[in-house]
């Protein structure tokens, strides 16, 4: 990475030179890596109201949830360095899955337990492109167990809850449904989408970034990465995470296999300027020179305004890739996403020039950021 975010060896450099908690204003570096700490959580108190299988839940996971302090944030208007925060959960007896977007223009970043407990941490691999990122922690309290991230895919109405640190409020759950799967999500300051994401009603809020979003056997359905508190809020599925996490352990990074074409949902207006005879499938709109696609697929050869937008014409038409279905864009992220990685040949199943043919297409790996 070649930007203002943080660079990997960076973050490493900092970390082992102890720079945590030296800036903004914060506590001396302290000499060990680990502190032990109290916290009101876990108090024997009477008195207690009777709870619901979300208490049960709560009980059975926090432990494995931290808190994540970020210090050395640049602030791109001012320069000023603070502090920032998030969440993650223990992913293994010594790693700590959390968002890229949580660590990122950081220096280096510490863990807070329910328990009290404090850690400080190395950044093991980050991913931009599913925005995760990886911790190596120097301590894990004895009851903290690692999640498991589910193998079952989600459905709308499933009950989930969020588990995290919204605006620093340490040990919090919000409960609700999972009301869409399969979503791809476009942030302003990211150039590719993410693929498969899942969308929950649950409350989420600054904070909750890097948590783990649950069903009601306490597996990870997804790792949450952006809310508002409208309602809407977003998570990386736990069959992205379940390809990303274990690389970043390996590798320090991933590849996501890339085609190098611009897309476009074929929809009614779509369909109706290409005399298609069904609003399905995918419209190549561009071809990036000297990727997989490039010569291979043939893109838009210009638009036509339908209802005041331009709308593409000539291109090919995406209709399956290795025999999957493809009816839309969103279909198309998630199958290379979950399905195929750079290097691999794959059966492109198209329509041109009133033909249905076949092509294979070799994927690439997306370009560095």
């Amino acid at each position: 990475m070649h930007d203002s975010r943080l660079d990997r060896r960076s973050f490493l450099a900092a970390a082992s030179a102890g720079l945590a908690g030296a800036v903004a204003g914060c506590a001396e570096p302290r000499a060990d890596s680990s502190i032990e700490g109290s916290s009101s959580y876990g108090i024997d108190r009477s008195n207690l109201a009777e709870g619901s299988a979300f208490t049960d839940l709560y009980d059975a996971i926090i432990e494995s949830v931290t808190q994540v302090r970020v210090f050395g944030v640049r602030n791109p208007d001012t320069g000023a360095q603070g502090r920032g925060q998030g969440s993650g959960f223990l992913y293994d007896d010594r790693h700590v899955v959390t968002n890229d977007h949580v660590i990122a223009n950081g220096t280096a970043a510490d863990l807070q337990y329910i328990t009290g407990d404090w850690t400080s941490t190395t950044l093991v691999g980050r991913d931009y492109y599913s925005d995760l990122a990886v911790l190596e922690v120097d301590h894990v309290p004895k009851a903290a167990t690692p999640l498991t991230l589910t193998d079952e895919r989600p459905v709308v109405g499933q009950q989930v809850a969020a588990v995290g640190n919204p605006y620093g409020l340490e040990g919090t759950m919000s409960t609700g449904i999972v009301s869409g799967v399969d979503r791809t999500l476009s942030l302003p300051d990211r150039q590719f989408s993410f693929p498969n994401v899942v969308q929950t009603d649950a409350a989420v809020n600054p904070g909750n970034s890097g948590g783990p979003l649950v069903d009601l056997d306490g597996e990870v359905v997804g790792v949450i990465n952006s809310g508002g508190g409208d309602n809407i809020a977003f998570a990386i599925s736990a069959a992205l995470a379940g390809r990303v996490v274990p690389a970043l352990i390996e590798d320090g990074e991933y590849e996501h296999a890339y085609m190098g074409v611009g897309l476009r949902t074929v929809d009614r207006l779509v369909a109706e300027a290409n005399d298609l005879s069904e609003a399905t499938g995918v419209m190549v709109t561009a071809v990036v020179d000297g990727s997989g696609a490039d010569g291979v697929l043939r893109p838009a050869s210009g638009t036509v305004q339908r209802r005041g937008e331009p709308i593409p014409v000539g291109g090919d038409v995406v209709l399956a890739l290795d025999d999957e279905p493809i009816p839309d864009r969103h279909a198309l992220s998630t199958y290379l996403a979950l399905e195929t990685s750079p290097g691999d040949t794959i059966a492109v199943r198209l329509r041109r020039n009133d033909r249905t043919i076949t092509r294979d297409l070799t994927l690439g790996a997306r370009p560095s950021v």
